[in-house]
């Protein structure tokens, strides 16, 4: 009698048993498991690899520097790991990055988008692109304004501390641009506080006259609020809290670009 080989189903005749993975992904899986957890049954966990197999890939790792450490005090990222990330952020152009999710962004509210960078005291513009309408906001690209009357200085400060946002406003003297700018700073923490519980923060003509915003904030690699973004409108069109309406978008917008500066929080 003969034995007829038995026939196996191929990964696409069979949906149900998953591919293996390679080498290089599982390299990956093991670096990136490392660099989150400290123990090693956790790493060998998360990965969904053998023992032997993790043990292997992360002594391959450590001894190409790529981290340091061993199972027993965690892992660390090691100086290749290091060199290489910081040549990667130094190459990071946010402007670049950002522009063409600002550019779909501007597509799908019409109103004119804003992303501004926190330097010193103040909120610096480094992207401005504008909507179809006939009117022009005066802001543009380079301008500076101070943190705690503008849309985008509220939600980097909403990043910090409030005894940081004290010292801001002691600096700074929180100075009136219109009737509506927030000068007291017990009114400024109270409105910093509502905008770190609803995720974004509102300017209601606090920095010019007769114009709108609400903004949301960005995360950078290190989960810091470095910059933020802002729909902008004008409060004839925009009147009252009507601009509030656009957060959603603006805080999705803003949740892909912390993405791609590789932050982990503040995801849509």
């Amino acid at each position: 009698m003969s034995i007829q080989p038995r026939e196996f189903p191929s990964a696409e005749e069979s949906p149900t048993r998953a591919p293996s993975k390679g080498a290089s992904e599982k390299t990956i899986l093991v670096l990136e498991a490392a660099l989150s957890n400290e123990r090693f049954t956790d790493i060998t966990e998360e990965t969904g690899l053998t023992k032997t197999t993790v043990h292997r890939i992360l002594s391959t790792l450590v001894d190409q520097n790529f981290i340091s450490g061993d199972a027993r005090g965690g892992y660390h990222p090691g100086p290749r790991f290091l060199a290489l990330a910081g040549r990667a952020l130094d190459s990071i152009d946010i402007s670049s990055l950002a522009q063409p999710f600002v550019d779909e962004l501007v597509t799908e509210v019409d109103c004119t988008v804003h992303v501004g960078v926190a330097s010193g005291d103040e909120i610096v513009y480094v992207i401005r692109t504008d909507s179809s309408k006939p009117y022009r906001m005066r802001s543009r690209v380079g301008l500076s304004l101070p943190m705690h009357c503008s849309g985008i200085g509220k939600v980097v400060l909403a990043g910090r501390p409030d005894q940081e946002i004290v010292r801001v406003a002691e600096r700074t003297g929180l100075q009136a641009r219109t009737r509506a700018t927030i000068t007291d700073i017990d009114n400024l923490l109270e409105n910093i506080r509502e905008t770190r519980a609803r995720g974004y923060a509102l300017d209601l003509g606090e920095n010019e006259d007769g114009t709108v915003c609400v903004s949301a904030p960005i995360y950078d690699h290190t989960n810091r609020v470095t910059h933020g973004l802002s729909i902008s409108s004008i409060a004839l069109e925009h009147p009252g809290r009507t601009i509030e309406s656009l957060a959603p978008a603006a805080m999705a917008t803003a949740a892909k670009i912390s993405r791609h500066l590789g932050a982990t929080v503040g995801q849509a």
